[in-house]
């Protein structure tokens, strides 16, 4: 027996065939699908909500429109959308960058230790939520091309062939920014303790 809820979910794909032959409700699935992580990993990429939110609506509408091409042969097209966000938070990033670098950046590989983890109880989660925080402000100021690979890999999962393909790097590469991102992230966290 059949339920609603042990029902297959359609490929992605399959979904955007759909999309491309104009169901609404396909484009509708893809969304709902991919919009919470592409939105986290802009969030925590660029800082900003309304960055964040501008910048999953013009990957959608880019896949929409046919500006964006995803080709399924090159991958997933969660991957796919990682890198689309990721190239058009570069392009909101460039006009800031011609103008001031940000104070305190980390771009630096010095080892640091490791952080604890928590206890259980309501303590032990508003100290979750401050030391939730705490990451955030410190992920900010890494260097972008090491909040690419952290973000990617600690938060979304992403194998270092799929980050690769993201960022348009060699799998070495990523290995070295994962490496120094946490490095500089564990440091600057350590600073606040």
């Amino acid at each position: 027996m059949t339920t609603s809820a042990t029902k297959l979910q359609p490929a992605d794909t399959e979904l955007l065939r759909q999309m491309r032959s104009g169901a609404a409700d396909a484009f509708a699935a893809l969304y709902r699908r991919h919009q919470g992580p592409l939105y986290r990993f802009a969030l925590l990429r660029c800082g900003s909500g309304a960055t964040a939110a501008d910048v999953v609506q013009e990957a959608f509408m880019g896949l929409l429109t046919g500006r964006f091409a995803f080709d399924p042969l090159r991958g997933q097209l969660s991957s796919f959308l990682f890198g689309v966000a990721r190239n058009l938070i570069l392009q909101h990033e460039t006009p800031r960058r011609r103008d001031a670098a940000l104070p305190g950046a980390i771009d630096d590989e010095d080892d640091a230790p490791e952080l604890p983890s928590d206890e259980a109880g309501p303590l032990a989660r508003v100290l979750h939520n401050e030391a939730a925080e705490d990451v955030r402000r410190a992920l900010a100021l890494l260097a972008p091309h090491y909040r690419d690979a952290v973000i990617l890999y600690e938060m979304h999962d992403l194998s270092y062939a799929e980050i690769a393909d993201i960022c348009q790097v060699d799998i070495g590469t990523v290995r070295s920014r994962l490496s120094r991102g946490r490095a500089a992230l564990a440091k600057r966290l350590a600073a606040h303790a």
